[in-house]
């Protein structure tokens, strides 16, 4: 295993294919303030550009939260001027998980509220605990989610149903957030169920995970028939790789493939 901090507040693991996003700012429960959003960008980055790396998990050091969302203390020292100054910083954290080209999987455990629901929901899959409580109160303290989730909220539950959470900013716990959809797994141990959901997908082809994520990714909220082109350029692109070639081979050889990542 191999680790690399990123500032003072995101340390990435790395083990085998899978790499573990740790937000580690535990005595703010994670409160995402400017230092700490560079160091998610910066470890996005990094991640981004890993060839290695086929499944990223995104996990808290904190013992009752994933993230309780934006840093309101360094947001009430702001002035207007330094506000517009720090959104680039702060979007382009939610915007580097969102953009990583790998799966990503969450694992919630406590609170995810606000800005850290929205890191969870910037992920293709959120894997949560009986401890797990998510929700997107921003409009209670006079501003709207703008870390993705009036988009991301709405395309993973519907419009209704992102309305009403988003106008009431309730929050949710786990049982009712599975059923929602606002989860996809509630498990004992979310982060260890996390690694082993990982686990499974980074046994597949690194080539092939990649392009599917873009084709879903791409294709979402475009028509059917736009949607299968998006799909057919992303199966061109995997048609001829390394990959490809290896991954039937192994097949008609019944053994376990070993993936040249190309």
């Amino acid at each position: 295993m191999s680790e690399q901090r990123f500032g003072e507040y995101v340390l990435v693991r790395k083990e085998g294919h899978v790499a573990e996003f740790v937000l580690d700012r535990p005595k703010a429960m994670n409160a995402v303030s400017s230092a700490m959003a560079r160091s998610i960008g910066d470890a996005c980055a990094a991640l981004a550009a890993d060839p290695e790396v086929r499944v990223t998990v995104l996990t808290s050091s904190n013992d009752r939260a994933f993230c309780v969302g934006a840093d309101l203390k360094e947001r009430n020292s702001f002035t207007d001027a330094e506000l517009v100054r720090q959104r680039p910083t702060a979007r382009a954290a939610y915007t580097g998980v969102l953009e990583l080209p790998m799966p990503t999987v969450a694992a919630v455990h406590g609170f995810a509220l606000g800005g850290g629901y929205e890191l969870a929901l910037a992920c293709d899959l959120i894997v949560a605990d009986a401890t797990t409580v998510v929700g997107l109160p921003e409009v209670s303290v006079g501003v709207i989610p703008g870390g993705g989730g009036t988009q991301l909220l709405p395309r993973r539950v519907g419009a209704a149903r992102a309305a009403e959470l988003v106008f009431t900013a309730r929050r949710v716990e786990s049982a009712e957030a599975r059923e929602l959809g606002l989860v996809d797994v509630v498990a004992e141990d979310a982060r260890a169920a996390a690694l082993e959901l990982a686990g499974r997908i980074a046994a597949n082809s690194p080539v092939g995970l990649r392009a599917a994520k873009k084709a879903m990714r791409l294709g979402q909220g475009l028509d059917l028939r736009a949607g299968l082109e998006v799909e057919d350029a992303a199966w061109r692109s995997v048609a001829f790789s390394g990959d490809r070639a290896e991954g039937v081979a192994a097949f008609n050889e019944k053994r376990k493939p070993e993936w040249p990542g190309e």
